[in-house]
């Protein structure tokens, strides 16, 4: 596994989200690189392993303008209790973003899906994680910027259903929103920063989870 890290590093910016399409990226600039990693990186490397997630290291980039992807991995998929739960349209995420992540698609979400649901989930659907471009409606870099957070719009679960954020946050069914209101506290306990349909017309349709900030939950 072939892991290059920045001779420089940039800080995270807080942020929400965006109507800009994830794929319209400026092109990045050349940036030096070591081929040793930091040793937090290689322990969060290490520890993204235990979890038994499938992912590849991607090689730093600087796309100027405060965007970035730095110490970032591609995650196809993370680990359930006992099974694989698959993810949609996730590019360049941090490694600490994808640790976190890992633990509570199976610890928050997934087992409260079993426990509320009576089903497991076996596919993640996002909108996407790494997008060069400010916060909705202001001169701010977004979190997307330096790909520290994710956007989750819904849940495919192993007797074919299929809960979306857009669909089904404010369902007839209590049990529906009691999975939703459960997995977004368990984010709230994990995540720096979690924005869902309540905070704003923006978020309708996912929830934005974001290692920066300080324990907001809206």
């Amino acid at each position: 596994m072939r892991i290059v890290l920045p001779a420089m590093s940039l800080a995270l910016l807080l942020g929400g989200c965006g109507a800009v399409p994830q794929s319209d990226q400026p092109a990045p600039r050349k940036s030096a690189a070591v081929l040793t990693p930091r040793p937090d990186t290689r322990a969060c490397l290490a520890e993204l392993g235990a979890s038994k997630a499938a992912f590849s290291p991607l090689p730093d980039k600087y796309y100027g303008a405060g965007c970035s992807t730095l110490g970032t991995v591609q995650i196809s998929s993370v680990k359930s209790d006992d099974a694989k739960l698959a993810l949609s349209n996730l590019g360049p995420v941090t490694c600490p973003l994808a640790e976190t992540f890992a633990a509570w698609a199976r610890f928050g979400a997934d087992r409260a899906a079993q426990q509320i649901l009576g089903s497991p989930i076996v596919k993640i659907e996002t909108m996407g994680s790494f997008s060069c471009r400010n916060v909705a409606g202001t001169p701010r870099r977004s979190a997307h910027a330096t790909a520290s957070a994710i956007d989750v719009s819904g849940f495919i679960l192993a007797d074919g259903r299929r809960i979306t954020v857009s669909g089904n946050w404010n369902d007839p069914s209590p049990k529906v929103r009691q999975f939703f209101a459960t997995i977004q506290a368990s984010a709230c306990k994990r995540f720096g920063t979690v924005l869902g349909p309540a905070y704003n017309a923006a978020h309708y349709d996912h929830l934005h989870l974001e290692m920066s900030g300080s324990a907001f939950c809206k």
